[in-house]
């Protein structure tokens, strides 16, 4: 017999908020909810709730912001910031990802209060409630607008896929882990080994 501790919440509408019509929000609708503790996007002017991230998640995207933030900084190549952090792709688009890297040459994308624009790299961390969304609903849209980078990393796993945008679609680089580093062409030479991004 099935429960309801059996069955895990997925990124959904979130067709119970007030404001405008799904399929007509923008980012000032957006920035005006108040609600606490709850992760929205706005997807084709649909807003989406995504599932508060579980711990190892948390540990996932604490570790590789602050890897690639070491990295980057140092050399001077741009910046790094982690969610969350609104990405507005376009008026009736904002998406939240994980990580987001913008390179020094792209850094006026960078507003006070979010991203208008495309990064140079952008990371997700795959849950069992975001998996879906991640590798179909996101990803198209971050080909789309061009994102040249994709990450795709998965803490059950302790693995990272690396996207490359080719034409209009991402081509999977490979599924790397343990001590092999990623083949990035936006961070060159990125020196972190894959098994540095997940807690034992």
């Amino acid at each position: 017999m099935t429960t309801s501790s059996d069955i895990i919440p997925v990124v959904a509408p979130a067709n119970l908020l007030s404001g405008p019509p799904q399929g007509q929000w923008t980012y000032a609708d957006y920035a005006a909810l108040t609600a606490e503790g709850e992760y929205f996007e706005i997807i084709n002017g649909v807003v989406y709730m995504s599932p508060a991230p579980n711990i190892a998640h948390q540990n996932a995207n604490s570790l590789i912001h602050y890897y690639l933030n070491q990295y980057v900084r140092f050399k001077g190549l741009g910046q790094v910031l982690a969610a969350p952090i609104d990405v507005e792709l376009a008026p009736k688009l904002v998406v939240q990802p994980d990580v987001v890297v913008v390179l020094k040459e792209n850094l006026g994308i960078l507003h006070p209060s979010h991203i208008i624009g495309r990064p140079d790299l952008v990371v997700e961390i795959m849950s069992p409630s975001t998996a879906g969304y991640d590798r179909r609903v996101k990803q198209d849209i971050y080909a789309q607008y061009g994102i040249p980078e994709y990450w795709i990393a998965e803490p059950a796993s302790k693995t990272v896929e690396l996207l490359k945008l080719s034409g209009p679609a991402y081509v999977s680089q490979g599924v790397y882990q343990g001590q092999a580093q990623l083949p990035t062409q936006i961070i060159p030479s990125f020196p972190v080994a894959v098994a540095e991004f997940f807690v034992d």
